[in-house]
């Protein structure tokens, strides 16, 4: 009777502890604070990314770009699925990861990663494969084939995106070669301005470049969309520490720094070159200010984020000059300039506002035995090997996109407009 009655205490014991241990391992406060991050970051993208760029281009092509980025959304998430997550986080080597976990077979409800389900890191992940080729968009606006479009998104996921990601953030060679990249510096910024900036060389300039004026058509949806990508920034940002904690907070303090600092230092650079400031300038100047911070808001003090956003406003104002009016190329919506430029410029800062060595400019340290030298040399490293492969990715995919489905619309579509010869729809009821 003694025997019977333990064994049921130590079953009791044993039904009453397993959910607790299970329990234990997961961090409810994270898992919270990244579920929430998920949205925001979704929200960058529909509706903040596609306000954004809607308003920056003409009336007629407004809903073509709201539709692109609402398809891309859609694309990218049932290939991450299928196979983009495995190739980006799977185990493989330094180069990519493997096939062992297509259509996510091996994630349950009870699947960890680290401290939160595998589930809710993978929805996170998949919110910044998302609006990376949305951001791509803008280099081409006005002018590619909506089916070409999709073709080449997908693609590019695939082929650009996922191994990148590998390389940075799922076991690859430049995250264990020490460099930094909290939130997407190489990841997100740098292969989206490359790749605009390869696909406004390829495609050419929009009919009418750059002698005819090309203005947006409507700034009270652009500055709307600018607010959401604002907001939205934090869980990108914040959201990296995946976890609940100071890192998190202190990766807000600067985001939110930097996009000021950013918007103000653009604003001035206008007022002081063309004698008025105006709203297009503050919001592209808080967002390149955004995307410039975005490697280093993890590393990095508040200081160095104000720093940082004030190089951000005046480099990647003088680039987007430089861009359109002397090299006249179109990048139609600044991609390269503000994003490209932005995280090439953030990810290289990072390399030195990181030491602890500063004063106020003091970030977070680095690795036990690396230098500023050191850290700065790997920083570079990592915006060439990333740059580089983009371009050359690119390139290739648009060659094929163009000789399989012809990547631009004719000139007559294009002077129609995308959202009817496109879509058979209007942005507006005129």
């Amino acid at each position: 009777m003694k025997k019977t009655m333990t064994t049921s205490l130590g079953l009791l014991g044993l039904l009453v502890c397993s959910p607790l241990a299970l329990a234990d391992d997961l961090s409810g406060a994270n898992t919270s604070w990244i579920l929430t991050s998920t949205a925001l970051v979704l929200f960058m993208t529909i509706p903040g990314l596609s306000l954004f760029y809607g308003g920056l281009v003409r009336v007629k092509n407004v809903l073509s770009v709201l539709m692109q980025c609402f398809a891309i959304t859609c694309l990218v998430s049932i290939i991450w699925l299928v196979v983009g997550y495995s190739l980006a986080f799977g185990e493989g080597n330094a180069w990519i990861g493997d096939f062992s976990n297509v259509f996510m077979a091996n994630i349950q409800e009870e699947t960890m990663s680290g401290d939160i389900p595998e589930s809710v890191f993978a929805m996170f992940q998949l919110t910044f494969a998302i609006i990376t080729p949305a951001l791509i968009v803008g280099g081409f606006a006005e002018r590619m084939r909506f089916s070409s479009m999709l073709l080449f998104s997908g693609l590019w996921v695939i082929v650009v995106y996922a191994p990148i990601t590998h390389w940075v953030w799922g076991g690859g060679f430049l995250g264990e070669a020490g460099l930094l990249d909290f939130a997407g510096g190489t990841v997100v910024h740098i292969t989206a301005g490359v790749a605009a900036l390869v696909a406004a060389l390829v495609m050419g300039p929009r009919k009418g470049f750059p002698s005819t004026p090309m203005p947006p058509h409507n700034m009270t949806m652009a500055i709307t969309g600018a607010g959401m990508l604002w907001v939205g920034w934090f869980g990108f940002n914040a959201g990296s520490a995946l976890a609940a904690n100071g890192d998190a907070g202190m990766a807000m303090l600067v985001t939110h720094m930097s996009a000021s600092a950013g918007a103000l230092t653009w604003m001035i650079c206008e007022w002081v070159r063309f004698g008025k400031p105006s709203a297009l300038g503050a919001v592209t100047g808080m967002v390149a200010g955004l995307g410039t911070i975005t490697p280093a808001s993890g590393f990095v003090g508040p200081a160095g984020g104000l720093v940082i956003g004030i190089a951000a406003g005046f480099i990647c104002f003088n680039a987007t000059n430089i861009l359109k009016q002397k090299l006249h190329i179109d990048d139609s919506l600044d991609v390269m300039p503000v994003h490209g430029v932005g995280g090439a410029l953030g990810t290289i800062l990072v390399g030195f506002f990181a030491s602890a060595g500063l004063g106020i400019f003091s970030g977070q340290g680095y690795a036990e035995g690396m230098t500023m030298g050191d850290q700065v040399g790997i920083q570079v490293m990592g915006v060439l090997v990333s740059g580089i492969y983009t371009a050359i990715g690119t390139f290739v995919l648009l060659k094929l996109v163009d000789v399989t489905l012809g990547l631009r619309v004719s000139q007559d579509e294009e002077t129609e407009g995308l959202d009817l010869n496109q879509h058979n729809e209007r942005g507006y009821d005129l």
